[in-house]
């Protein structure tokens, strides 16, 4: 996938003020959107990032706060945009505090075999596009974001799942997120020497798009993940909070 940063959406007269600069890959929809409107709140400056140039400007209208905010259309999985989007953070805000690496997805064999016997029944024509966004994203991320992290002590937000520490049969996706949660710590081994912060945040069933309209019966709301988000970016300077895990009560797995 050769994507790279079509447009920039922002309001570009307005001042910053006073909080940390934080860029969110897949910030549109689902928990990166709630995880932008809380940061909003509180005062941040955010970046969110999505390929979708009108889901993109739909977000920015309704979440306001012009001065504070930026879109920019990238491509998570793709190098170029994703460097683009980092240096455009940085131009735009005058550094970077924070990334949280929420984009990815499932594919649609995930939810047409109830999230199980994809290696069986799925179709792979369908496997790349998951496997980029899910396992190459958070890397690329990494890549363009750390030399701008260590100079502010800052923090990489790797969004993992639960079902990337419990197995489900044949299920690509959950393989993709165990790869998030080794990634992580594999990356905190190398970033902790560079003054930088890895957290992964493990989010069980959620109450979003993901599930294309399937949404089991037990879920929790993205904001309760933003809030998780949100208390790992508050830690104390020295303090490196590496593992949440969030599930709704009534979850057993």
């Amino acid at each position: 996938m050769n994507t790279s940063l079509t447009d920039t959406l922002t309001d570009s007269g307005a001042s910053p003020v006073a909080g940390k600069t934080v860029l969110i890959t897949g910030g549109t929809s689902g928990i990166g959107a709630a995880t932008a409107r809380l940061l909003l709140v509180r005062g941040h400056r955010v970046a969110v990032t999505g390929r979708d140039p009108g889901r993109l400007k739909a977000f920015l209208d309704e979440v306001g706060h012009a001065d504070r905010v930026l879109g920019l259309v990238a491509d998570a999985s793709d190098w170029d945009s994703t460097n683009t989007a980092v240096t455009s953070t940085v131009e735009r805000f005058g550094s970077l505090d924070a990334a949280i690496a929420n984009a990815g997805g499932a594919s649609a064999d995930h939810f047409r075999t109830g999230g199980a016997g994809v290696i069986d029944g799925g179709d792979p024509e369908l496997w790349a596009p998951m496997v980029l966004a899910n396992v190459l994203g958070p890397a690329l991320l990494a890549k363009a974001t750390l030399p701008h992290l260590e100079q502010s002590r800052g923090r990489l937000v790797l969004i993992g799942s639960v079902a990337g520490i419990k197995n489900s049969p044949g299920n690509l996706y959950s393989a993709t997120k165990w790869a998030v949660v080794g990634f992580a710590e594999n990356l905190r081994l190398h970033a902790t020497t560079r003054g930088i912060g890895v957290t992964v945040v493990n989010p069980g069933m959620i109450d979003t798009a993901f599930w294309h309209g399937q949404a089991p019966p037990i879920a929790m709301s993205p904001d309760a993940v933003a809030e998780a988000i949100g208390f790992a970016l508050d830690q104390p300077a020295g303090v490196d909070l590496n593992t949440v895990t969030i599930r709704p009560i009534g979850q057993p797995v």
